[in-house]
């Protein structure tokens, strides 16, 4: 093992590529070395790659992108962004690239190289350890880049602007990204008991009162799964991006919406989920959506202090902002606006 982790270290490189987008670039540089020590030490672990891997619309999804749109990969070169256990890029083999090059920063790309030998992959799948802004490749451009980013409301992580930065280095024109398109979604739900469950316990606490912590607690956005039932809206996209041709820029954005509100009741949250296309000859699409099969990035729900009252065929009218948190570029800063309201979260 030690061999292997000096043969892997020899290939990376200690300057960065200085030829991406300069809003590409100026994201990439403000993850240092040290904001970014615990995100890829937390994919050491394999409970996360068990989950992931296990996580069948995920997985089964990209593999059909793949195999379904093989011609697209027949004696091409690949690049797998965050590679992971290799599993995509053990899929693009399959579906007959000419090489593959997988790079992740983690340490699980040992037992990467070691699934990959397990399987006689070796003379097509190549796996490198160190940041794709890092890293030099055996070649000058790519055909196709696969890579599964997406973090939980789509951009938690910052993963996707490694990405955007493998595009402009290295992909060829006219190549393709894989998957090339995703929307993030929002919608009204109303569930009186979780919300009680989460920000009213703190009223009364073995008789103690403790309402500074429902101050903090309901700034916290929370990754759960939502019961479809509890739906109380139509939904509303207030992002979309084409990974052909987006930028780091557009990440951080702001959007207006409006939510039609489907019968009488208290409207106690309010839900983000994402799409994610694959928009090619053989398409290929999943929903992180409370209305579809459960993923393990499940829904994001932003909990308001106070439930508000809305009738049917109310439209809410609302404004979200995100943006990356300054002070830890991986985690997100979400404001919200309902009908004149404003409320304030975090996604750490």
């Amino acid at each position: 093992m030690d061999k292997m982790r000096t043969f892997v270290q020899d290939l990376v490189m200690t300057t960065g590529q200085t030829d991406a987008s300069s809003a590409t670039t100026s994201a990439l540089q403000s993850l240092s070395c040290g904001d970014d020590s615990s995100y890829f030490m937390s994919y050491a672990h394999h409970a996360i790659h068990d989950e992931m891997l296990k996580d069948r619309v995920r997985t089964e999804s990209y593999r059909d992108a793949i195999l379904q749109n093989s011609a697209l990969f027949r004696d091409k070169v690949v690049l797998d962004v965050g590679c992971g256990t290799g599993i995509l890029s053990m899929f693009a083999a399959k579906a007959g690239a000419r090489s593959v090059i997988a790079v992740d920063m983690s340490d699980v790309v040992y037992q990467a190289m070691d699934i990959v030998r397990e399987n006689k992959l070796e003379n097509v799948v190549s796996v490198i350890r160190g940041k794709v802004e890092e890293v030099s490749l055996p070649v000058d451009k790519v055909d196709v880049i696969i890579s599964e980013w997406m973090g939980y409301f789509l951009l938690f992580e910052s993963m996707l602007d490694s990405v955007l930065y493998a595009r402009d280095t290295w992909l060829v024109e006219g190549g393709h990204m894989f998957p090339n398109y995703c929307s993030l979604s929002l919608v009204a739900v109303s569930n009186s008991r979780k919300h009680r469950e989460r920000i009213g316990f703190w009223q009364d606490v073995y008789g103690f009162q403790m309402s500074c912590m429902a101050s903090v607690v309901v700034k916290e956005a929370v990754v759960e799964t939502v019961d479809p039932e509890d739906i109380i809206s139509t939904e509303a996209t207030v992002k979309e991006l084409d990974l052909n041709i987006c930028s780091s820029a557009e990440l951080d954005f702001t959007s207006d919406f409006s939510l039609k509100v489907t019968k009488n009741c208290l409207l106690t949250a309010v839900v983000g989920s994402f799409d994610i296309r694959f928009d090619l000859q053989h398409p290929v699409s999943f929903s992180t959506s409370a209305s579809q099969r459960s993923t393990h990035w499940k829904q994001t729900s932003f909990y308001l202090r106070e439930p508000l009252a809305v009738c049917q065929d109310e439209v809410v009218r609302g404004r979200i902002d995100v943006r990356k948190n300054p002070r830890d570029l991986r985690s997100l800063l979400v404001s919200l606006t309902l009908n004149g309201r404003k409320f304030k979260y975090t996604m750490e």
